[in-house]
């Protein structure tokens, strides 16, 4: 299948198109959201040139299937997925931040804590700490939501001070990533893997808090395998995990992270093929369901036949 990484269609009612890294979200009368999950793939804030086949399908379904299974917890944006690319939901404004939460000390927050950093978005860390240790409990480190460039580590103090949400909008959203991600925990555990950091977004339309965009998947998600966890911790071996670390991985052995002057490297065809099994493998390993390759017979012609049929439903 070749990877989609581009649409451009002109729906009913369409009112604007916004271009993210990932996604390509159609404003429908200033009422729903066409959200096409393309095949790109982004790291350190970066577009990488080449897309990866069936990497839209597998974020798509992933987040579909967790927008169901936690819309006990909090309304979600989610109307249909109409297509196993396309997610249409209801309009919400999203807020100016996005709500990391971390159960372990790793990636980004270990990054810092490795170069001498204690305190992270106003939460001080203790001395001492290991890569991959788990935190007492979950920690909330939010960051701002950037369109362009990097996101940016903020505090609650500094998230309610600067006004980009009101300290009752916050608190609620911060009980809702908590809960979110105690969800998420016990649907990983059930695959035996272990939940290990994700982000979650939310909107707000006519006074409701709506949880918006991507959910649990391993563009915004962490997961370690259960059953190595504690020997390789114990040991200080590398964890065992599903996400798209280790494409950064392989942009960093590459001399690439995203800073000023650094070019990103050539994506090898085999290198472009692996990570499309691996994000197959991410997809089967999270749902515990066998992943079905969709008609790659006419991508573009399906993605749109079948948006504009659901679209005809809403009227």
């Amino acid at each position: 299948m070749e990877a989609i990484v581009k649409t451009g269609f002109n729906f009913p009612g369409q009112i604007s198109l916004y271009k993210g890294k990932v996604r390509d979200v159609y404003n429908i009368n200033d009422k729903y959201l066409v959200m096409v999950v393309s095949d790109r793939i982004s790291a350190f804030d970066v577009v990488l040139p080449k897309g990866i086949p069936y990497k839209g399908q597998v974020l798509n379904q992933i987040a579909s299937k967790f927008l169901d299974a936690t819309q006990d917890i909090v309304p979600n944006w989610k109307i249909a997925s109409p297509d196993p690319m396309v997610t249409i939901g209801r309009r919400a404004e999203p807020l100016p931040v996005e709500m990391v939460i971390r159960g372990y000390l790793t990636g980004h927050a270990w990054r810092e804590y490795k170069s001498g950093k204690r305190i992270i978005c106003g939460i001080p860390l203790p001395e001492g700490m290991k890569e991959n240790q788990k935190f007492d409990t979950p920690i909330i480190t939010p960051t701002t939501k950037a369109h362009i460039g990097h996101d940016e580590d903020i505090s609650r103090e500094e998230i309610i001070t600067n006004q980009l949400v009101t300290a009752d909008i916050y608190d609620q959203v911060e009980e809702y990533t908590y809960r979110l991600f105690e969800r998420g925990t016990q649907m990983a555990a059930g695959m035996g893997l272990i939940l290990v950091d994700t982000k979650y977004e939310f909107g707000i339309q006519d006074g409701k808090i709506y949880l918006i965009d991507e959910i649990h998947t391993p563009d915004s998600s962490r997961y370690f395998y259960g059953d190595t966890y504690e020997s390789n911790f114990k040991q200080g071996i590398e964890q065992r995990q599903l996400s798209k670390e280790f494409v950064r991985q392989w942009l960093i052995e590459n001399n690439f992270q995203g800073k000023e002057g650094q070019v990103v490297p050539f994506m090898p065809d085999a290198f472009v093929q692996e990570t499309s099994e691996r994000y197959i493998e991410l997809f089967e390993q999270i749902t515990g369901e066998s992943f079905t390759r969709a008609d790659s017979t006419d991508v573009m012609g399906r993605i749109e036949g079948n948006i504009k049929n659901f679209l005809a439903t809403l009227e």
